[in-house]
């Protein structure tokens, strides 16, 4: 009998763009795996929890910013050695607060994303990205 391969970890994923076009992007934490990384911020969706719900508390616990809308933009399923994730990434351009580092992140708003290193899973979606961040109207509804 072959061995069950492992369910991918379901993770909510955020992109805050502000008016101008500025993207939010957080450095992972010393002691987690890819520490150093830069990666849109977000976090593990909890057994029975919505996958918009859990943005909206990774937000607030690790930012302390509370995100009043968003559209879900698109899924990705991404293997690295230590997790097999599937990534549920979120647009939004309605949130209050300003981004506190609660967990001891760095974090930087980014027009042309010149920060690195990128997570892996990160990159193919910034030639995506680019083409819709300067829109208000794009995924608006």
């Amino acid at each position: 009998m072959a061995d069950a391969k492992p369910q991918p970890v379901d993770v909510a994923v955020g992109i805050l763009i502000q008016p101008n076009g500025d993207v939010l992007l957080g450095q992972r934490p010393a002691g987690k795996p890819y520490d150093g990384y830069w990666e849109f911020p977000g976090g593990k969706v909890e057994r029975g929890e919505a996958v918009i719900d859990a943005l909206k508390r990774e937000f607030v616990e690790e930012l302390g910013l509370s995100i009043h809308s968003a559209q879900e933009w698109c899924g990705v399923e991404y293997v690295y050695p230590h997790a097999h994730v599937r990534l549920h990434f979120f647009i939004s351009r309605d949130w209050s607060g300003e981004p506190q580092s609660l967990e001891g992140q760095a974090f930087a708003w980014q027009g042309a994303v010149g920060v690195e290193p990128l997570l892996p899973a990160t990159i193919p979606l910034l030639e995506w990205l680019e083409q819709i961040r300067h829109d208000p109207k794009a995924l608006a509804g």
